[in-house]
């Protein structure tokens, strides 16, 4: 049942796409905008968003006459926003006053951890790997996750407000180029 190549093989796939490390400078701007992160409510909501997609995701998708493709599109446009509020330095995604103080749940469990790439990677990871074993490659990789939400503040300290800018930058470069991959691999195809 449990293979050790294959949750190797479906951690570091999943690892690769969620890109926690690369996303650091987003949640650290994240923090200052909205004041709070809640690392727990943020992982949990993560994990259940990506088990729920890998097993009931086509199948939500088709529901609603949505494709992978227009998925991941609509999860790149966001992904692009944020990478130009990064650069840019201007704020696209505003804090409703209404809500807590807190960025745990949009846009931090989602898109960015479990955003439409995670979830396209999970339908086409299912057509090859056991379930079980992807599971076992979520819940590493939620662990992971958790640990970078919890040491961010750390982080800051750290790198410095110089140092951060300059990540911000780089990073917000980055994901605007992730972004403009994902939107031009699902619009041709």
């Amino acid at each position: 049942m449990f293979n050790f190549k294959e949750i190797i093989s479906v951690s570091l796939i999943l690892f690769s796409v969620i890109d926690i490390l690369g996303s650091i400078p987003i949640i650290i701007d994240l923090r200052k905008k909205f004041g709070h992160v809640q690392s727990e409510k943020a992982t949990l909501v993560s994990g259940i968003i990506m088990v729920i997609f890998l097993f009931l995701g086509e199948s939500i998708l088709k529901l609603f006459g949505i494709d992978i493709n227009s998925f991941a599109i609509a999860g790149a446009i966001i992904m692009f926003l944020l990478g130009m509020e990064m650069i840019l330095g201007r704020q696209f995604f505003r804090a409703d006053p209404e809500e807590s103080k807190s960025a745990s749940i949009v846009p931090i469990a989602f898109p960015l951890i479990a955003g439409a790439g995670t979830m396209t990677t999970l339908v086409s990871l299912k057509a090859e790997f056991s379930t079980a074993n992807i599971l076992v490659g979520i819940a590493v990789n939620l662990v992971f996750v958790y640990i970078v939400l919890k040491t961010c503040g750390w982080l800051e300290r750290k790198i410095g407000k110089a140092g951060f800018n300059i990540l911000r930058k780089v990073f917000g470069i980055v994901l605007l180029a992730i972004a403009i991959k994902i939107f031009k691999n699902h619009l041709l195809a």
